[in-house]
């Protein structure tokens, strides 16, 4: 598998992972409009369990091919988009604070991969 390829598997399954922010959000909403009785509750608790459970497949498939280091590091990328949901989905506002906070979490990933050392072709993992 190619470096592009990876990474852009990478980012696809991080952000599939960004969606448990949401439907984490969502049940507590249907929590809060319903109670235990609200059937939105469970559809988006079942949700966000889906979700961790093809994430946790896809990771493992994608993290194969990179450094541990690269992986972790772009994982952190979930908070931007998080924060995007948040905005887009649920309304919210970025503080500065946040937008600093986002920024740095952005240069840090760029540093770590462009810092890490790769092969030209597909790595060969030892089991």
């Amino acid at each position: 598998m190619n470096r592009l390829r990876s990474y852009i598997l990478l980012h696809i399954c991080v952000l599939l992972f960004s969606f448990t922010s949401v439907f984490s959000k969502s049940a507590a909403n249907a929590y809060n409009d319903g109670g235990l009785t609200s059937i939105w509750l469970y559809v988006f608790i079942f949700l966000m369990l889906a979700v961790c459970v093809f994430y946790a497949f896809f990771w493992q498939k994608v993290i194969k091919n990179l450094d541990l280091n690269i992986g972790y590091a772009n994982r952190s990328v979930y908070l931007i988009w998080s924060q995007i949901w948040a905005v887009m989905i649920f309304g919210e506002h970025l503080s500065p604070k946040n937008i600093a906070g986002l920024a740095i979490v952005m240069i840090g990933v760029i540093v770590v991969s462009l810092t890490a050392n790769y092969d030209d072709g597909d790595r060969e993992v030892t089991k």
